[in-house]
């Protein structure tokens, strides 16, 4: 057994939560030390170049939804660069009767899309002088029916979900799940109405930042992770390890198991940034009260499918991707364009495409082995894409059993237990995306919050 130097604060997770969370306590000149249970930095993340083609594992895509993100990429100053994907990512298709529909973007569209019907069509006009709602459980399925009517909860609300959660509308709670949606009714009484007046408030220099733009990192996002570990520097991770945390004293106490010994030590500020399966190995202290919400945290299993063509021979790719609503009754989520958006992911005149099956809707497809996989997209992409030889010259499967965390009515739950534990043991917090959303953004503007928060207490003794 040997004792390391006591860092100031200790990241359990090298995902991209506590790598920018350990990138901004260097930057303000605190010792820190992230450790994670794999052998290599940035959890799912792991961009792949293979026979031409470049390709995610974990998160395609991103999106620029608050200034934190685009920040990132500035203070690593060019060690790393954004890539905002091109325009005709904004184009969005959705499956219905047999054929892909644009998604509407705007009035006329709106109009005259075979998406919705003529009902709520004039429903969605009326939806700036409709009560709001009450319930603050309220599901979001019966929120968007109820201002928006069932075709716009099935032909755009269900396959948006479907893409953003692998979720059900009929589980997930919009003040937990889609909060700027929902303080969007509660705030201004409208969605319609009160992204009309938001557009309107004047915006700081910051706040123009967040474009709302698809992003990824120039040529993939494995280099964002390289480029933050190399900030962070070598010293300050210890990797293909086991912890085990325990209160001791004023602090806590680490044991650390790696493949060539084991490590104590004890730090004031410890912050967790794993998924709720884990906390109740790392945090063997908790009570079955407070380790309960996390447990029993549901997850979405998703599995996604590479595709690469050589030559691509099918529909134009010339859009961010096509979802498929669950009444469609088919065995896929959507189709990710990719090679469309992103430079240099696929050979000239080729394609990549990423399919993503599974979900809460679909558990049963975690369980697959990839002969089955391979004779569902066999069935289905074809005539989908328009492609009747469709013959990939490179297929990957990659599973993640708890890809993306629900947040349903038990959410308010954990939030409450997370704050009760942190006051409960002062200096450790619990983070990561069991809170403050899913997105690569919020994972984003979550580590450098805690690290400021962190930076500003520690400086302040």
């Amino acid at each position: 057994m040997s004792t390391s130097t006591k860092p100031y604060v200790v990241i359990i997770g090298a995902g991209l939560t506590g790598l920018t969370m350990g990138f901004y306590l260097k930057k303000a000149g605190i010792n820190v030390l992230i450790i994670d249970k794999s052998a290599k930095t940035g959890g799912v993340i792991q961009t792949i170049r293979e026979k031409g083609f470049v390709y995610e594992t974990g998160p395609n895509t991103g999106v620029v939804s608050n200034p934190e993100i685009a920040e990132l990429f500035e203070d690593l100053n060019g060690k790393c660069e954004l890539e905002v994907a091109d325009p005709s990512a904004k184009r969005r298709l959705i499956w219905k009767d047999q054929a892909w529909h644009a998604l509407p973007s705007g009035l006329w569209s709106a109009i005259t899309t075979p998406l919705f019907t003529l009902g709520d069509k004039f429903r969605i006009l009326g939806e700036p002088w409709r009560a709001k709602g009450t319930d603050p459980d309220e599901k979001l399925s019966d929120l968007v029916k109820r201002r928006l009517g069932k075709s716009f909860l099935d032909y755009a609300i269900d396959p948006f979900i479907s893409g953003i959660y692998a979720g059900n509308p009929n589980e997930l709670v919009p003040r937990y799940a889609l909060p700027k949606l929902w303080k969007l009714e509660q705030e201004y009484g409208s969605f319609i109405g009160g992204s009309i007046k938001k557009a309107k408030l004047p915006k700081t220099e910051r706040d123009k930042k967040a474009t709302k733009e698809v992003f990824s990192a120039k040529g993939g996002l494995q280099h964002l992770i390289e480029a933050l570990t190399e900030a962070i520097g070598p010293d300050s991770f210890l990797l293909s390890a086991d912890t085990i945390i325990k209160p001791a004293g004023i602090g806590f106490q680490l044991q650390v198991t790696t493949p060539e010994n084991m490590i104590q030590f004890e730090t004031k500020h410890v912050v967790t940034t794993c998924g709720g399966y884990d906390l109740a190995n790392l945090l063997p202290f908790l009570n079955q009260d407070e380790i309960t919400p996390f447990i029993t945290l549901k997850y979405a299993a998703v599995t996604q499918v590479l595709l690469g063509f050589e030559r691509w021979k099918g529909i134009s790719l010339k859009a961010f991707g096509g979802l498929v609503p669950g009444k469609e009754n088919k065995n896929i989520l959507g189709v990710l364009f990719t090679s469309s958006f992103f430079e240099g992911r696929a050979p000239q005149g080729g394609a990549l495409l990423s399919v993503f099956m599974g979900g809460t809707k679909r558990p049963d497809i975690a369980k697959m082995d990839n002969f089955e996989i391979e004779a569902i997209l066999n069935k289905e992409l074809p005539r989908m894409m328009s492609n009747r030889s469709f013959s990939p010259d490179m297929i990957r499967i990659h599973r993640y059993p708890r890809a993306i965390p629900q947040y349903t009515e038990t959410s308010g739950k954990r939030f409450e237990m997370i704050e009760q534990i942190q006051q409960k043991y002062p200096g450790l917090i619990l983070a990561g995306n069991i809170r403050d959303g899913i997105g690569m953004a919020d994972r984003v503007k979550q580590g450098r919050t805690i690290a400021e928060e962190l930076a500003g207490k520690i400086q302040g003794h």
